[in-house]
């Protein structure tokens, strides 16, 4: 794997680094909920104002349609990066306009800035390239060089993603260096046994990560929405849960070649059913094969797996040397239905060997069902980024990078 690294700027002192994070965090009415990104974008900042650097933050937050939008401001997020770096943060307003220019101007050696959402100007996600690079250019005006360092974004073709590295002198910074490592390890020279967990809403999201890893993974343990096309496949009636009919022959093609290849395929067994989507909803639990004979027949909604598929999926996930998990296995986000995700983090936690927690919504998961990021192997910043990875796809903000 070729990757420039930040050693290939050289000496830094004094010079001014525009660095790319992925500080899209949740936020409720301007309360952070999970300052995850945050905390996993700091080493790099260290490193840069170790160096002596100065140093301007840039980064998205949701999805503004190419318009401010207070809901989006980074700056709560700018109040919580300074509390981790130990220093202020000056916060710009705007991205490429008067305070922004005001702001980096006035940084002094070993500063600290962050600049408004970078999706507030319709130019940083435009299919247009020559949109984009003219954004680039204007960013770039604020720096000496550019450090990459938000894995969440590399697969997107945007202005500070690509371009701005093909404008300044650039690198890669220890954030995305070490999600390389850690995804060229699941996909090149994973220890055996290797188990894959996929769980979350839609079978039609893990495709492509299903289709790259089946002939590499010793057994493949599906939970979450999507275990319900999974048991469809096989006949099964699944009431009013998630059911994604036109990815019924997909799956049934799925089983058939794991079967072929000697890959298990771990379906529930049990399955917790609600009689509604809601958090205080009556629910039991039933056989995975049975779930319209519950109490609230075919209207039941499956949200969670059972504790016998959950004890069973520990058991799996233990005795693997290799883990890769995407997904929460059910509706976590509600106590009554947080329990089988709670088991498979409890599970990998206990893994002799690499234990990888995908992005995203597993990222979060982990955190709101009482585990901390030390208790695992690694945990990535890059949901849909370490997808595509783990499907074998390109990712052009790596490429620009060098890397190969």
């Amino acid at each position: 794997m070729t990757l420039r690294t930040v050693a290939a700027l050289g000496d830094l002192s004094a010079k001014t680094v525009l660095v790319r994070c992925d500080l899209n965090v949740p936020l409720n009415e301007g309360r952070i909920t999970d300052d995850g990104r945050i905390r996993a974008s700091v080493p790099t900042l260290t490193e840069l104002l170790d160096a002596g650097a100065k140093v301007v933050a840039i980064s998205h937050l949701g999805r503004p349609d190419g318009a401010p939008e207070a809901k989006y401001s980074l700056a709560p997020v700018a109040e919580r990066l300074g509390e981790l770096l130990g220093r202020p943060v000056a916060f710009a307003s705007d991205t490429v306009g008067d305070d922004a220019e005001r702001v980096v101007s006035s940084l002094p050696d070993g500063g600290v800035a962050l600049l408004e959402n970078l999706r507030f100007a319709p130019e940083e996600t435009s299919k247009e390239a020559g949109q984009r690079r003219g954004f680039a250019e204007r960013l770039a005006r604020f720096g000496d060089a550019f450090v990459s360092d938000g894995f969440g974004v590399v697969h997107r073709k945007h202005a500070s993603v690509y371009e701005l590295a093909e404008v300044l002198p650039s690198a890669a910074g220890s954030l995305i260096a070490k999600e390389l490592d850690v995804l060229d390890r699941l996909t090149e020279s994973p220890e055996k046994p290797y188990t894959v967990v996929l769980g979350g809403s839609k079978v039609s999201d893990k495709l492509g990560v299903i289709d790259h890893l089946l002939p590499r993974v010793d057994s493949l343990l599906i939970g979450g929405g999507m275990l319900f096309t999974f048991l469809a496949a096989r006949g099964g009636k699944v009431g009013k849960s998630l059911l994604e009919e036109d990815q019924l022959d997909t799956v049934r093609g799925y089983l058939a070649r794991a079967e072929e290849l000697g890959v298990e395929i771990v379906l529930p067994t049990d399955v917790v059913v609600a009689e509604r989507f809601a958090a205080d909803a009556a629910h039991e639990t039933v056989p995975a094969d049975a779930i319209e004979s519950s109490s609230f027949g075919a209207d039941g909604i499956g949200l969670d797996i059972g504790p016998e598929t959950a004890a069973r999926f520990a058991e799996v996930i233990r005795g693997a040397r290799t883990v890769f998990w995407n997904g929460p296995m059910g509706v976590f986000e509600f106590d009554a239905f947080a329990a089988g995700t709670r088991a498979v983090a409890e599970a990998l936690t206990r893994v002799d060997g690499l234990a990888v927690v995908g992005g995203g919504d597993s990222a979060a998961a982990v955190r709101q069902v009482g585990f901390s990021d030390d208790q695992f192997g690694h945990i990535s910043t890059g949901g849909g980024a370490s997808l595509e990875f783990l499907e074998g796809k390109r990712l052009p903000g790596l490429e620009v990078l060098g890397w190969q």
